[in-house]
């Protein structure tokens, strides 16, 4: 039986967020108080992390100056609180460009999103204590974006940060193991073209799930061992 094939329609989005996990960044202003950031332009491969950022945000300048953050996971549930940092920002004054789309400075992050800090092992900005993940980050490399275009040139960074220590809910990893998670108990927050979305159950069996996560661990683990865990 023949099926139909829809077409095509060619269209020119605004943005093109499809879909991606909400992270929320935690860094060092420069008095050493700590700002929160909510974003969704983050991917994984191994463990390091493309963080895109506005370069002239507070959240990509405290990653430039201190060289370190924490990556922190919010599940769905964190919704609510998530949606109490938009429109703020820590930069004061306000940048032009955020001040026209409705941002207001506030300085303490934490408070106004109602979730606690916890201090971390092997960098200086916090954890946040709710997020089922939070992982410990220094910055390795600094790419620019659009850096071929005269009018976008400077604007935006991609971040590459290397993982330090990962930690979680006890609730979201596979019963029995310490270092599987449970995507089934696992449900990160999503950001699909600026609303935030929770994940479903799975929709299909996965072939490439048959190959054993331990076979993807790479030299970055072992690197991240040798930190140590206390802070000077």
């Amino acid at each position: 039986m023949k099926t139909e094939t829809l077409a095509h329609t060619a269209i020119e989005p605004g943005i093109l967020y499809f879909g991606t996990p909400v992270v929320l960044i935690s860094s060092s202003n420069e008095d050493g108080s700590a700002n929160l950031a909510p974003m969704s332009s983050a991917f994984w491969l191994g463990w390091r992390a493309m963080l895109g950022l506005g370069a002239r945000s507070k959240t990509a300048q405290n990653l430039l100056r201190t060289r370190e953050c924490v990556l922190n996971l919010p599940s769905d549930a964190l919704a609510a609180a998530v949606d109490r940092l938009a429109l703020t920002t820590g930069s004061d004054p306000v940048p032009a460009g955020k001040t026209s789309r409705g941002y207001f400075h506030v300085a303490d992050k934490f408070s106004r999103a109602g979730l606690t800090p916890v201090t971390s092992e092997t960098v200086a900005p916090p954890r946040v204590a709710e997020c089922p993940v939070a992982m410990e980050a220094v910055v390795e490399a600094v790419h620019p974006v659009a850096d071929d275009d005269p009018r976008q040139r400077g604007g935006i960074v991609a971040i590459e940060v290397r993982v330090q220590r990962v930690f979680v809910h006890d609730d979201i990893l596979v019963p029995g193991t310490t270092d599987h998670i449970d995507p089934d108990a696992w449900r990160p927050l999503i950001m699909s073209f600026q609303k935030l979305y929770g994940l479903g159950p799975q929709v299909h069996p996965s072939t490439l799930a048959r190959i054993p996560e331990r076979m993807y661990r790479g030299p970055d683990i072992e690197r991240a061992r040798s930190v140590s865990g206390a802070r000077g």
